[in-house]
């Protein structure tokens, strides 16, 4: 059970109910089930989608098991690994997206806004946000995704969904697919890692930054991410970021020092009671 989630299993094990519930669910069982089948023609090892329906206005899919286990980062060995698999799935799964503007799900639906890189990442945010005075200044540092392709995006790649079978590396959970910049799923992986790292006890200084900057992420698209998850805990909790730490973040190009500002915020939110 998951906040915007049910699954059950079949008790053979062959494949599961996810009964979609709370934020949009129509729209995330959509966005998923076609993800699902148009990365399974690709030949991408994903779930595949047996039924959908309805049962109380409550969305479900009926989805096929795939075997692996999810990724460990409990050890640097983990971290490396985790690492490596993000740089896959993207490759896997980062296709240009032709005559579609930036959004979510991986098909443009006619009456869907028109959207731009820098649009579709801050359309994430709540309203809220835009009252805040570190808004503006992150709306600036995204305009450099204006001009990178648009690709399709798992929107969620974190260590729970990536199954790894011996070789083979299986995508599931892909109810947050998107179309926009490449950067941001590297940015979910990075931001993942750090903050399972730090809530399960890690230090900042004992965290491998080096290995997780690997994936490349500017500060630009950390501080958005660092923003989206603070939006999406209780209401005050988004007002717990300095905007002068926001526009620090948000302005640095490194990876590796944009990971290590990145890790000490999210400490500090940790000791100031922010949930996981």
């Amino acid at each position: 059970m998951k906040p915007n989630s049910i699954t059950r299993w079949a008790l053979d094990g062959s494949s599961l109910l996810k009964v979609y519930r709370t934020i949009t669910p129509h729209e995330r069982r959509r966005r998923e089930v076609q993800a699902l089948e148009i990365a399974a023609g690709w030949g991408l090892a994903v779930p595949s989608v047996l039924a959908t329906g309805e049962h109380r206005d409550r969305p479900w899919a009926v989805l096929g098991a795939v075997p692996g286990k999810p990724c460990s980062i409990r050890t640097t060995g983990g971290v490396q690994e985790f690492v490596r698999h993000v740089i896959t799935a993207a490759g896997q799964l980062h296709h240009g997206v032709a005559d579609m503007p930036a959004g979510p799900g991986w098909r443009w639906h006619t009456g869907d806004a028109l959207g731009s890189n820098r649009g579709f990442l801050l359309a994430q945010l709540t309203g809220r946000c835009r009252e805040l005075p570190w808004w503006h200044d992150l709306e600036d540092a995204l305009e450099q995704y204006e001009e990178v392709p648009t690709v399709y995006l798992h929107g969620d790649l974190k260590p729970e969904h990536l199954l790894v079978d011996g070789s083979r590396l299986h995508l599931v959970d892909l109810e947050a697919s998107g179309r926009g910049p490449a950067m941001s799923d590297h940015a979910d992986a990075v931001f993942h890692a750090l903050r399972d790292l730090i809530y399960t006890a890690a230090t900042p200084r004992r965290l491998p930054i080096g290995t997780v900057s690997q994936l490349g992420s500017p500060g630009a698209v950390l501080a958005w991410r660092l923003a989206l998850w603070l939006d999406r805990r209780r209401s005050g909790d988004i007002h717990l970021i300095p905007a002068r730490d926001l526009y620090q973040l948000a302005a640095e190009d490194d990876p590796a020092a944009a990971c290590e500002q990145l890790a000490q915020h999210v400490s500090l939110l940790r000791t100031a009671g922010v949930p996981r």
